[in-house]
């Protein structure tokens, strides 16, 4: 008979997210006459930009001619986006990439699940406290995580805790770890890392052979011109890291789906014999393997995005949000709440009324003042006590949910 993968066995019930949306279409369908805003999901809700649009229409029209119709495209992606993507994304930087570096992808969610197949199921992991579930989640299928004790914590895994008091900077472990996960501009807390932070973990990759797994997914929202926006940025990290991206945030593109993931050919890891493997050709074995690569349509459209035109647009968009960001810290600051973040992320990190469980307050502002938020302890064990609101609301709906927690308040 079959045997079932039981390490899915030892995740939570749901996945945060869907957990989330579960409980609020519970409530729609109990209150179908409350008008229920949404400040906790990452969904954006800008349209696409017009130059994206117009990218789309072109690109449909190709193929639904015969002479420029496309089947299959490339595994790593089409040439044109990925010399867009060094030329516009990279080389300003001072950061010189080969174009065999550059993997398109379906979004920058598949690829930082995905890359733990490329090391061993023993590999020890570290993670900054509160993450990104995928990817205690993704290592946690193959049983790498162990399993959760009664604190939500997982028996092989080394939490990096971001809290109020070590002003969300995570403190360089005094041991060695195997793989560590960083997420910057950081998701949940929406705080980031200077410069001179970024490099104390390189460093500390390069001193004890630790491979880095760097999500990048919200530089485009950076406002500060010493916070960095690639992991690149500091001497070595070629050597010891792999870095994810994504257009959902930067241009709207949850809907479209793509991103891309940067893999240097200096990378590597090794064997038990101690043999060393660059993982770049090994990701390229997987991705031609499992992948049949991002549609046309989505790279045209993502290509488009570095024209003059889509960069004033993708620009304006995210200073929408980031208005909202502003909004929002400016209001919770005025009702005298702990909030963080907000200043080159999308996202509020609050720390909950009188110290209230998190799913309290989610619970709280969903019934009485119909919005909702992310409550923090589904980030992991630091994330309890706080709660996570976004900017990717529209100005009107952002106001009037501000109105209401203000009244709950």
């Amino acid at each position: 008979m079959a045997l079932v993968n039981e390490h899915f066995l030892k995740l939570p019930g749901n996945y945060l997210f869907a957990d989330v949306a579960r409980k609020v279409a519970a409530f729609k369908s109990a209150h179908k006459n409350a008008s229920v805003i949404s400040l906790g999901t990452g969904d954006v809700t800008r349209p696409l930009a017009p130059a994206v649009v117009e990218a789309l229409h072109k690109a449909a029209d190709e193929m639904g001619r015969e002479e420029s119709f496309r089947g299959y495209g490339p595994e790593q992606g089409y040439q044109f986006l990925r010399e867009a993507i060094i030329k516009n994304d990279y080389l300003p930087r001072g950061i010189h990439l080969d174009i065999n570096e550059v993997f398109i992808n379906d979004g920058a969610k598949s690829d930082t699940g995905n890359i733990q197949e490329l090391i061993r199921w023993d590999n020890s992991i570290g993670v900054t406290d509160p993450i990104y579930p995928v990817y205690l989640d993704s290592n946690s299928m193959i049983g790498r995580s162990g399993v959760k004790d009664d604190h939500d914590r997982w028996s092989n895994v080394v939490y990096f805790p971001c809290t109020a008091e070590n002003g969300f900077i995570p403190a360089i472990p005094d041991r060695r770890v195997d793989v560590v996960y960083l997420c910057y501009p950081n998701n949940p807390t929406g705080t980031v890392l200077t410069k001179d932070e970024l490099r104390k973990w390189v460093n500390y990759a390069l001193r004890n052979d630790v491979l880095i797994f760097f999500d990048a997914a919200y530089e485009a929202y950076i406002q500060h011109p010493d916070i960095p926006h690639s992991i690149y940025e500091i001497r070595g990290a070629r050597k010891c890291a792999i870095e994810f991206r994504s257009y959902s945030k930067t241009a709207g593109f949850t809907g479209l789906r793509c991103g891309y993931t940067i893999v240097p050919e200096e990378v590597s890891a090794a064997t038990i014999e101690g043999e060393r493997i660059y993982l770049n050709p090994l990701w390229f074995r997987r991705q031609s393997t499992k992948f049949n690569g991002t549609s046309y349509l989505s790279q045209r459209a993502a290509e488009a995005i570095y024209t003059p035109e889509g960069k004033a647009q993708v620009r304006d968009t995210i200073n929408y949000y980031m208005q909202n960001a502003a909004m929002m810290l400016e209001r919770f600051r005025t009702l005298g709440y702990e909030v963080y973040g907000g200043e080159n992320a999308p996202y509020i990190w609050m720390k909950t009324p009188h110290g209230a469980p998190s799913w309290k307050v989610f619970n709280d502002l969903l019934n009485r003042a119909h919005v909702v938020c992310t409550p923090g302890s589904g980030f992991g064990p630091s994330g309890e006590g706080y709660v996570r609101f976004t900017a990717f609301g529209s100005h009107a709906n952002t106001e009037e949910a501000l109105k209401r927690i203000e009244r709950w308040f």
